[in-house]
Parts: structure tokens; C-alpha cells; sequence
């Protein structure tokens, strides 16, 4: 048997975080993953360059049926923290756009920071073992391991959702939520892409690899990035911040000349260049390829002097609001992260700590907290981490 204050069942980034906090407050802990090596998420983020925090993290940025429940561990372990940390270990690093931070060279920077941390606190990671059972004692919580029986008063659960399997993400955690009489909001994939139905697989096959800077709103919401045209569909920032607002059966708007007036430059261009024809106007505005796709696919390309001003207005509003009805999303083997999860309000703000359940806590992903594209559910793993530590 082994005995011990704190059990962590996962070791990725809210799980290593974790450790290594609780092991400074002299807590000992055991860290056990299923996996064979440890942070593989991290190991793959930010396309291999890990995009760990994001400067402009503010509660705003994040999902959930709860919206209040992220404000205080946000609050009390934030960017600056995580940046220190970061600094520290001399880890060079840069933002890229709208406070996405990266590291310069490869996401195992990060990763190594973290097991620098466990093992200065006396943590190693168990990996290769797997949680058999779970049981509530008097002092604490009992399982039955691969690697043998454990006992201890903290059980932390930071298995993360079911986003990329083949990252080894399973749905434990949701399993032992519900053993001990935890409530689970449904869980969807988010941050992923559109797959696209037959009437508009002939254009995002033609365009596939093309990216344009767009503004894409959907239930209320809108973000302004690129979107990406792929054989399977639609893809790129815009198209993954606005997949977790999406409903299936809901259209997408597509502002795909956000800078642009686009009646007035119709009006304008009739007036100044009456014998240009349409896909040629277009083809300044988008790659040759797709203007010309656009014009011939959607309208038919003609001199501009040709169209009425009923014909006009179609083009400017398809242009300017493209109404789009994904057939669903890539789902789960490619989306970053999972929606919803452990209901937050059977869980401590202040603790991580179950309400249901006296020493046990959720971290990260498990919990019903999802941050948007950019270093934000990097941030909310941190930050939930070091909530739940303070307390174990």
C-alpha cells in the first residue's frame, strides 16, 4: 500500500501544475497517468511551439453554464504568474498576435519546466498506470492501481475531456465525477473544424489551402481571424473560435470583406470601371483562383454595367454576410478542447473542491471551463491548478 497526502490522476499540464505546487507546500504526492509519457497535449500545442498563456486573459474568454466560477482562480494565479514562471526557467518566447505567447523553439520547454518542477518537490510522474477502482474512506479516498494499491485524504482528478484519443484522452474523469454524485453538463467538441455539405464541397475542395481574413459570427458572437478552406471543409482561427458557440442545424455568418463597405465599392466600381467585369474586380480583392470561383459559382460574371441594382445588393450581401450551414464539426479526434463537463456548481470556486464529495477536486479541462483559441485553457489549467494545490 501506498500511502500519501495528495493522489493526481493525470499528468498534463493542470495535473503537473498541480504536483509541483502542492509539492512545494510540502504535501507528498503521487502523480499517475495512463499514458506513456507525460504532457503529450503540450508536447503537440501551438502546432509544436505551445502556445502557454495568452496576455489578455480576462474571464470574458472563457465558456461555461457557470460564467462567474473561473473569476477567482483566474484572479489569484494569472498570466503574470505563469509569465514569471516561465522567466525563471529562461525559456525564450514571443507573442504572435492578439497576446498569444509561444515559445521559441519547441513546446518541450515547457513541458521540461513542469517536470523540473515535480522533481524539485520530490514528484516523478507514474505513467503506464492505470485507475482500476475508487473508493471514499474515512480518511481520504482508496484506489486500486496497476502499479499497486494507494491510499490518501486529496484525490485530484485532472484527466482532462475527451478531445484528440489518440492523445490517449478517455473519459475517466467524467466516470469518477459521477461515481461520487456529481452532475455532468453535456459534452461537445470546441475549437474544431467544420466538415461542409454537398453544395459547398466543389468550392472548399477548389480552395483548399486558401486563407482569408474574415469576420465570423454566429449566436451573437463574432471573431475577426482567418479562415481556412480545406477538402473536408472549413478550418483556420475564426472557424475554431466560433465551432464552440455553433449548434448543429445553425447557419454561420461570413463577413468575407470585413474592411469593406461592400454596396459603396460595388457602386463605385460600376461607376469607375463600368466594362471591368465582376470575377476581375474580385480577383483584387481575393486570390485570382477565388475570385473567379466566387463569381462564376455564385453569380454569373459579367460586366459590372450589366447588373441591376437587385443583382448588386445578392452580391454585396453574399459577399459581406455568407450564410453557411456546416453539416457538423471534425469532432472529437481533432477538436482542442471539450465543452462542458463537471458541473461547476457542485465545485468549490475557491478550492477546486467537490461539494458532493470532502477531498476530492477537479482541475482543467474535466471541469465545465473553456477558454477560446490562444493560450487561454493553457491559462485556466495553470490557474485551476494552483487553486486546488493551495488545498490539498
Amino acid at each position: 500500500m501506498r500511502d500519501t497526502d495528495v493522489v493526481i490522476i493525470g499528468a498534463g499540464a493542470a495535473g503537473l501544475m498541480c504536483a509541483a505546487l502542492a509539492g512545494q507546500r510540502g504535501r507528498r504526492v503521487l502523480l499517475v497517468d495512463h499514458a506513456n509519457k507525460a504532457g503529450k497535449k503540450i508536447l503537440m500545442s501551438g502546432g509544436g511551439n505551445c502556445n502557454f498563456t495568452n496576455l489578455y486573459t480576462e474571464p470574458a474568454n472563457f465558456l461555461s453554464q457557470n460564467p462567474h466560477f473561473c473569476k477567482s482562480a483566474l484572479a489569484r494565479y494569472t498570466q503574470w504568474d505563469f509569465i514569471a514562471l516561465v522567466n525563471k526557467h529562461q525559456i525564450p518566447h514571443h507573442e504572435k498576435k492578439l497576446g498569444q505567447l509561444f515559445c521559441d523553439n519547441k513546446s518541450i520547454d515547457i513541458l521540461r519546466m513542469l517536470l523540473a518542477e515535480c522533481e524539485a518537490v520530490g514528484v516523478k510522474p507514474m505513467l503506464e498506470t492505470s485507475v482500476d477502482r475508487i473508493e471514499k474512506t474515512d480518511a481520504g479516498y482508496r484506489l486500486e492501481t496497476s502499479a499497486g494499491p494507494m491510499r490518501c485524504q486529496s484525490l485530484v482528478i485532472a484527466t482532462g475531456g475527451l478531445s484528440i484519443p489518440t492523445m490517449g484522452a478517455t473519459g475517466f474523469g467524467y466516470q469518477v465525477a459521477r461515481q461520487f454524485g456529481h452532475n455532468l453538463l453535456p459534452t461537445r467538441a470546441g475549437l474544431v473544424p467544420f466538415t461542409i455539405t454537398d453544395q459547398l464541397k466543389d468550392l472548399c475542395n477548389e480552395l483548399s489551402g486558401t486563407s482569408v481574413d474574415c469576420l465570423v459570427s454566429c449566436n451573437g458572437k463574432s471573431f475577426r481571424e482567418n479562415i481556412l478552406f480545406t477538402h473536408r471543409g472549413l478550418s483556420g482561427p475564426a472557424i475554431l473560435q466560433i465551432s464552440s458557440y455553433w449548434l448543429p442545424g445553425q447557419a454561420v455568418e461570413i463577413n468575407l470583406l470585413p474592411d469593406l463597405d461592400v454596396p459603396a465599392w460595388l457602386a463605385q466600381q460600376r461607376n469607375d470601371r463600368p466594362n471591368a467585369e465582376l470575377r476581375t474586380l474580385l480577383a483584387e480583392l481575393f486570390t485570382k483562383k477565388m475570385a473567379t470561383l466566387i463569381a462564376e459559382q455564385w453569380f454569373v460574371s459579367k460586366p459590372i454595367k450589366q447588373y441591376t441594382h437587385a443583382e448588386l445588393e445578392q452580391i454585396a450581401q453574399r459577399l459581406s454576410a455568407w450564410q453557411v450551414v456546416p453539416a457538423g464539426t471534425e469532432g472529437y479526434r481533432t477538436a482542442e478542447v471539450t465543452l462542458g463537463g463537471v458541473d461547476t456548481k457542485e465545485v468549490s470556486s475557491k478550492t477546486m473542491e467537490s461539494l458532493k464529495s470532502p477531498g476530492l477536486y477537479f482541475i482543467g479541462e474535466v471541469l465545465d471551463v473553456t477558454g477560446h483559441l490562444g493560450g487561454f485553457n493553457f491559462q485556466w489549467a495553470w490557474a485551476s491548478a494552483h487553486a486546488a494545490a493551495q488545498y490539498v
